[in-house]
């Protein structure tokens, strides 16, 4: 069992929990009990999105270790992860997604990193499917219009794209590698509280998707840096409580459609948007159009597991 520590410990985690996802807490929670970080003490919070599933009732009864808060509506990873690092007493704090899995040493290797090399704000890991297979959102490069459209079409995410097609993935660090990126994955982000205090709490005008690189940006604003590490591996669901899968495609339902796509306008808004208005029009035109795909191939793939 993790080390109790009501106060100064190491390192905390936050865990977002919404409706759907009380099996995927059970898993990350018994993975962490399981792989806690041995290097000093940890505190482990769920903020729990109110979730109708008994979740609370789950990690009460079988984590009591767990510091739980629970919020009276789903407001989503931004305003519930605000929760706790607002009050961060930690020198780190890791974002943890519910549908990831702790490996043994994980934790320790990434908080030595940080106390290794104190310019890197934020940090993550490689991330890995049920499968096995490498998530590449687990390092990214900011989106640029072509370096977008080549993901979303998929020719950016062959082995064989160009750089100018694949940079969304990063390209320039191996994913067994490390080194500085623009951007980790909101999965699992590990936080120095000195950088959290510069920067500041996540962007709440997100609901879901996005935030993440939001931060990061931020982060690279204030002159921190942003590193990948892909010498120890966690395991995530990706998505486990947000999309449904039919023959290996992802499906998102209609709210977190509508969420994604609103989330990379205000992104492009926020950090590219204002300096051309007609080729903001486009990008705006563009990521509704996207939007609209989305919906009807979500719908159709929904009716059919009817």
């Amino acid at each position: 069992m993790p080390t109790e520590a009501e106060s100064a410990p190491l390192l905390e985690i936050v865990i977002v929990n919404s409706t759907g996802g009380r099996d995927l807490l059970r898993a990350c929670l018994a993975s962490l009990e399981l792989h806690p970080l041995r290097s000093g003490p940890m505190r482990v919070w769920v903020v729990d999105n109110a979730s109708a599933d008994g979740a609370v009732e789950m990690v009460r009864t079988k984590f009591p270790w767990v510091h739980v808060e629970e919020l009276s509506y789903n407001a989503g990873f931004c305003v519930a992860n605000n929760v706790v690092l607002r009050s961060v007493e930690s020198p780190y704090v890791l974002v943890l997604n519910p549908d990831t899995e702790m490996s043994e040493g994980a934790l320790d290797h990434m908080v030595r990193l940080m106390e290794e090399y104190p310019e890197i704000g934020m940090s993550g890991c490689r991330l890995v499917m049920r499968d096995g297979t490498f998530d590449h959102a687990a390092k990214r490069s900011f989106p640029t219009p072509l370096s977008a459209l080549g993901h979303f079409v998929a020719v950016g995410r062959s082995e064989r794209a160009p750089r100018w097609l694949a940079q969304y993935r990063a390209p320039d660090v191996d994913e067994h590698d490390a080194g500085p990126v623009d951007s980790v994955n909101g999965a699992f982000m590990l936080v120095r509280r000195e950088a959290l205090r510069d920067v500041g709490l996540l962007d709440e005008g997100y609901w879901l998707y996005m935030d993440d690189l939001d931060w990061c940006y931020r982060f690279h604003r204030k002159g921190w840096k942003v590193w990948y590490d892909g010498r120890v591996t966690v395991l995530h669901v990706k998505g486990g409580t947000t999309v449904v899968e039919r023959h290996r495609r992802r499906h998102r339902g209609l709210r977190h459609n509508v969420a994604f796509h609103r989330s990379m306008g205000r992104f492009y808004r926020k950090f590219y948007g204002g300096r051309r208005p007609i080729f903001d029009g486009a990008i705006y035109l563009a990521i509704g159009l996207k939007l609209a795909v989305a919906v009807l191939r979500s719908t159709v793939a929904r009716r059919r597991l009817v």
